[in-house]
Order: C-alpha cells, then sequence, then structure tokens
C-alpha cells in the first residue's frame, strides 16, 4: 500500500522525507509521497494532521525545513509560474469591488496557458453571476469563483483545499463531475477534504495524515480494509440485557439505541457466534465492511492509542 520512492519520468509531485515544524510542534514530520499524471487523491486526515501544511508546502507558500518537494522535477515555485499547477485554496482572499468576470479575466490574462475566459466562467458554474460583485457572493458562490481561478489555464495538475465546502448538494456533483473530466484528460488532481463520502466516492487513491506522517496510502477499499473491523448490527426484541452484549468478543465498538444494536468488530464471524450462544434472537442481522469514515476514524484511533 506503500508508493515507490523512485522518481520516474511521469512523477508529478514527489515528497522525499520533508519535514516543516512550527517551534515544537512538528506539523510534517518526514512525509514520502509520490504522485502521478491523472490520478485523483484525496488527502484525509484530523484537524492538526498536517493537511494544509502539506498543502503550503506543496505549492511554495512555505519552505520545508528539510527533505524536498518537487513538481514536475523542479521546485514549486518554478512550476507554478510555468502555469503547470492551479491551486483553490479554503484560505484564499478575493478581491473586493470587482465583478466575478473581472477577476476571472485577470487570472486568464496572468496565466501562460490561458482558457477563452467565456469557458472558465461556464466549467465552474458561475456564468449567470459573472457581472455580480465579488464582496456580494455566498460562501458557495465564492467557492466556484475560486474553482474557475484554479482552472483559468491548462494546468497539469489542480490542488484543492476544502472545494465543496458551503457547496449545495447539486453544486458539489457539478464540481465532481467537472473534477472527472480533468482527471480523465490526464491532469493530476489532489484535493484535501472533511467529506469523507467525497472522497470515498471520487478518489481513485486516499493519502491518511496523522501528525504529519503518511499513516495509509492505497484505494478506498484498500484502507477500509486496512482497518479491519466489520460492522455488525441486529435488533433484538423484548428486555435488553446490556452487559452480555457489551461483553461479546473482539468488540473495538458498540452501540445501543432502543432496542438496535450496532457492533464494530475485529473478527465479526466469533462475534456472531458468541451472539447466538447468549440465547438471544437477532433480528434484522447485517454484517457489512466499514464505510470509510469508519475506516478513517478507526485507523487514527488505533495510532492515537500507540502514542499513550
Amino acid at each position: 500500500m506503500t508508493t515507490t520512492t523512485t522518481t520516474t519520468a511521469t512523477e508529478v509531485v514527489g515528497f522525499e522525507q520533508v519535514s516543516k515544524s512550527y517551534g515544537d510542534v512538528r506539523a510534517v514530520d518526514g512525509l514520502t509521497l509520490r504522485l502521478h499524471p491523472g490520478e485523483t487523491v484525496a488527502l484525509l486526515g484530523p484537524n492538526g494532521a498536517g493537511k494544509s501544511t502539506t498543502l503550503d508546502l506543496l505549492l511554495g507558500l512555505k519552505q520545508a525545513d528539510s527533505g524536498t518537494v518537487r513538481i514536475f522535477g523542479t521546485g514549486p515555485r518554478e512550476a507554478i509560474v510555468a502555469g503547470r499547477v492551479g491551486a483553490m485554496l479554503q484560505s484564499g482572499g478575493l478581491m473586493d469591488e470587482v465583478t466575478v468576470r473581472e477577476l476571472v479575466t485577470l487570472a486568464c490574462d496572468l496565466h501562460p496557458r490561458a482558457y477563452p475566459v467565456t469557458d472558465v466562467l461556464a466549467r465552474a458554474g458561475v456564468t449567470q453571476i459573472a457581472d455580480r460583485k465579488v464582496n456580494k457572493l455566498s460562501g458557495g458562490q465564492a467557492q466556484r469563483v475560486r474553482f474557475a481561478l484554479a482552472t483559468a489555464g491548462d494546468s497539469d495538475l489542480i490542488v484543492l483545499d476544502e472545494p465543496t465546502t458551503g457547496m449545495d448538494v447539486s453544486a458539489r456533483q457539478a464540481f465532481w463531475a467537472t473534477m472527472r473530466e480533468q482527471a480523465d484528460q490526464g491532469r493530476t488532481v489532489l484535493f484535501a477534504t472533511h467529506y469523507l463520502e467525497e472522497a470515498d466516492a471520487i478518489a481513485d487513491r486516499v493519502l491518511v495524515l496523522h501528525r504529519g506522517r503518511l499513516l495509509a496510502d492505497g484505494t478506498a477499499a484498500e484502507i477500509k480494509a486496512k482497518a479491519g473491523a466489520r460492522r455488525v448490527s441486529f435488533d433484538l426484541e423484548g428486555p435488553l440485557d446490556e452487559e452480555p452484549l457489551r461483553n461479546l468478543p473482539f468488540l473495538t465498538s458498540i452501540d445501543i439505541s432502543g432496542h438496535t444494536v450496532r457492533i464494530q468488530s475485529s473478527d465479526a464471524d466469533a462475534t456472531v457466534h458468541a451472539l447466538y450462544g447468549l440465547g438471544v434472537h437477532p433480528r434484522n442481522l447485517e454484517v457489512a465492511g466499514l464505510g470509510l469514515e469508519q475506516a478513517f476514524v478507526a485507523i487514527t484511533a488505533a495510532e492515537e492509542a500507540k502514542s499513550l
């Protein structure tokens, strides 16, 4: 599940033993990873995991204390000046007292390989608000304008930080449809998100950061398998004696709500066998793998437990 550290001609991004500290806090700790053309990669991690610092290092907004960051074999700033990188940052401010069209036109004028302004507006879904002042936009509209700025030209790498924050469901779906088109054309898309269902549905590859280190790297299915647990849910009729349920073997968590019991187990077969051994008769019994969100929580919780 780990990526190779061998540099290849097709490498888009290369981090080699990169570290960055703020005082006593190690935000990025010996990070090594590779991204390749056409990948859609989700960057996940709890708050403080180092996601934003990683993106800042990638975009040349911060300098690493040690290690190297390369984009298309050059430094981040060289790649950005060449127009090979488009970025949409959650914290990126937008100019006030200009219209959306004026701002997008400026971005196109500055890009070495710019697209026509009308195409950029349409792709981002902001044509209808093109003549509106930027400071009069809603949060979701502002996000779409940031997306327009990130895709103002023919960039080979698109970096997105929490891109769909503030967007409604239809806008999010349209956004990701556009991102799929970008990846299908050979571009690499790297996005940090708290919407784990987006990572599950969109990403070819998932990177999980924890305390600045790469904790897991693989497809969403591989990340789920890494968690090692499965979900067991069932209903019980009549009065519930919770103590025997809470003492079932291999439980990692249990939630009892009314007559519905939801369990996470590291050995679902043994847990279910023991359940029937209690002499109860579960109804609507379901056993399934963890979703990406539950797997993410399980993996990071296990790592936290190691540090205690």
